[in-house]
């Protein structure tokens, strides 16, 4: 009897960096190459760097968001025929809000949500990786409240506690046709909620450098209560019964070093270098509430392995209103050979990007970024055996507004 192996991952395919890790929370910083936490310039550093902040004088309050453009093709091994996603426009967004109870304050307070983690992934009808995945949809949004206190004029340091609540829908093929020759299908959709922190280290030794400590602790995702809903011939109804389930994915671990250099009022130069833990994903489990012959608990190997990235980047103020950036990051991949998904096509990257901010007025700013990245891999599934290359490009540009006050 035909065994149901639910074989997904909650997995975005715009990623900006390697496996499911998105580097999209601050604008001046993307069109740094992501690269900022030892150049903090806004309350974005509750995100990159939770004790810079305590280095800012003012009151701000910002949103932003990054529309993602993500084309991916897969080409079969031994055919020509090239499937392609339908995906819609990737939109994950950014709002931070920075105060303290006085100017010069060496505490300050800062409220951050953000998304790093969602898309829609959606390949064309009838592709050869159906039975991997049809379609997937990721939401997921971080609030982080977050202290920062300056111990000195040279030191800093920030806290911020991470609760994150997300949505999941996933839908693929399953190999059973009906009478009129249309194949059974299987949606899972749950909402999750998991914790964290995010602890940063700010140093200034010099007018002209600073150093920067940061660690993301690993958040855990449960869904606890998920629902199953297969359509399939009512032949083998009993055997793939609709109802509940339960998983877990860890968001890893992030712990970053990184300089910043400024030789005058007008240049800057940052420098970050990440581990990602991505060791943590080794296994994706399904537990559903009905087993059956046919649709078993799963455990499916992911075996990633935990990365380095480096990203650098410039900045150049051209006059006191205009201000032009430029950055790129090389980001190692932690999908080995053998596990790659139609979710995850990655490979190691490097990401170009350019950026530029004007000042309105001494209360309004504009930044505005814009990414590209592209990738080209071979691989074939050990599971489920789907095999061919798999072509990437992601554009992704984006704006911010801030109020300071």
């Amino acid at each position: 009897m035909f065994k149901f192996l639910l074989l997904v991952t909650f997995i975005p395919l715009f990623c900006s960096s390697q496996g499911y890790q998105v580097n999209l929370q601050g604008q001046i910083q993307q069109g740094m190459g992501s690269a900022g936490a030892a150049f903090v310039q806004d309350a974005s550093g509750i995100f990159y760097n939770p004790g810079g902040l305590a280095f800012l004088n003012s009151n701000e309050a910002s949103i932003g968001i990054t529309p993602t453009f993500a084309n991916a093709t897969f080409l079969e091994n031994g055919t020509s025929e090239l499937a392609r996603t339908i995906s819609p426009v990737g939109t994950p967004f950014t709002a931070y809000g920075m105060f303290q109870l006085k100017d010069s304050s060496k505490l300050k307070l800062g409220l951050g949500i953000y998304t790093p983690f969602g898309s829609t992934i959606e390949w064309e009808e009838g592709w050869a990786g159906r039975f991997a995945l049809t379609r997937l949809q990721l939401k997921a949004i971080f609030f982080q409240p977050t202290i920062s206190y300056r111990i000195t004029d040279k030191i800093g340091i920030g806290a911020g506690f991470v609760y994150t609540t997300g949505s999941v829908n996933l839908q693929k093929d399953i190999p059973l046709l009906d009478q009129d020759g249309n194949y059974a299908h299987a949606e899972l959709a749950g909402k999750g909620q998991g914790f964290g922190y995010n602890i940063g280290l700010y140093l200034k030794p010099t007018k002209h450098l600073a150093v920067a400590l940061t660690y993301k602790s690993q958040v855990d995702m449960a869904v606890k209560d998920g629902t199953a809903t297969f359509t399939v011939p009512s032949s083998v109804e009993d055997k793939f019964p609709s109802g509940s389930f339960s998983s877990e994915l860890p968001l890893p671990q992030v712990v970053t070093l990184a300089v910043a250099v400024t030789p005058n009022d007008k240049f800057a130069i940052a420098l970050d270098m990440n581990y990602i833990g991505w060791d943590a994903y080794d296994t994706l489990a399904f537990d559903y509430a009905v087993n059956t012959e046919s649709l078993e608990d799963t455990k499916s190997a992911r075996n990633y392995i935990g990365t380095i990235a480096l990203r650098l980047g410039v900045q150049y103020k051209i006059s006191d209103k205009y201000t032009a950036r430029a950055g790129i990051g090389y980001a190692i991949s932690p999908v080995v050979t053998g596990y790659l998904t139609p979710e995850t096509p990655d490979d190691d990257r490097v990401n170009y990007t350019l950026g530029f901010g004007y000042v309105i007025n001494k209360s309004f700013d504009l930044n505005a970024s814009l990414l590209f990245t592209q990738i080209k891999r071979e691989d074939t599934n050990l599971e489920t055996l789907l095999s061919g290359t798999y072509k990437v490009r992601v554009f992704a540009p984006g704006f911010s507004v801030s109020y300071k006050f």
